[in-house]
């Protein structure tokens, strides 16, 4: 059965400005440094013996390192910028999804009206049965529906003819040959996007009911009917 997640509290704002706060603080105490670094390196040069000077080269070799300390920070700022920057974009194109239907292999939510499911029959099958499981894992319906790749309504009804509660839905489709089970495989539907979120494992996309599914989850975009 699909496991049903919820997104992660955690945002890329309340992450970049925690990882601005860091890269911050690091900058500043990094200016610190250096300046405690040439105190100490004035000190070094005006106390020094007379007779057996410190060799400039090392002078160098010191501030060489200290000033490449000094740019990987900078860069590491920099990268930053440009990750967010990227985020923000990837956001702003996935927010023209918002709305529209996404097939996924993922429970779907019945509020009535009928889910369409897209069920993939395995090669070799002369027989599919469409089995449908509400939330709490339990088989609510159970139907032998066409050997095809065709979108199939699921209209919500019991065994008995009864609707059904609203709620999410998983669905597996079992394949046969001459009455051998070859194969029960999760059934993609289609459910409408209702928003996009920054976690801090990248963007998720939440579906109607609340499921959330990462964006490569999504094997195919529809308009709503």
């Amino acid at each position: 059965m699909t496991t049903v997640t919820s997104a992660n509290s955690a945002t890329p704002a309340a992450s970049n400005s925690a990882s601005s706060s860091s890269n911050s603080a690091a900058a500043s105490g990094l200016s610190s440094d250096f300046q405690t670094f040439l105190t100490m390196l004035t000190a070094q040069m005006q106390n020094q013996d007379p007779l057996n000077p410190i060799d400039s080269s090392d002078y160098a070799v010191q501030l060489a390192t200290f000033s490449g300390v000094e740019q990987q920070v900078k860069t590491n700022d920099l990268l930053e910028s440009l990750a967010t920057q990227l985020g923000v974009m990837g956001m702003s194109q996935l927010a023209g999804w918002v709305g529209m239907e996404a097939r996924v292999p993922a429970a779907g939510y019945y509020d009535g009206d009928p889910i369409t499911l897209a069920p993939n029959p395995v090669q070799g099958a002369d027989q599919t049965v469409l089995v449908a499981y509400d939330a709490a894992e339990n088989e609510v319906w159970r139907g032998t529906v066409p050997v095809s790749t065709d979108p199939y309504d699921w209209t919500g009804l019991d065994s008995s003819g009864t609707p059904l509660p609203t709620g999410l839905y998983d669905f597996k489709l079992e394949s046969y040959n001459n009455g051998t089970l070859l194969s029960s495989d999760q059934v993609e539907v289609y459910s409408r996007i209702v928003e996009a979120q920054g976690t801090a494992s990248g963007t998720v996309l939440v579906l109607q009911g609340g499921v959330t599914v990462g964006t490569t989850d999504i094997t195919a975009l529809r308009e709503p009917a």
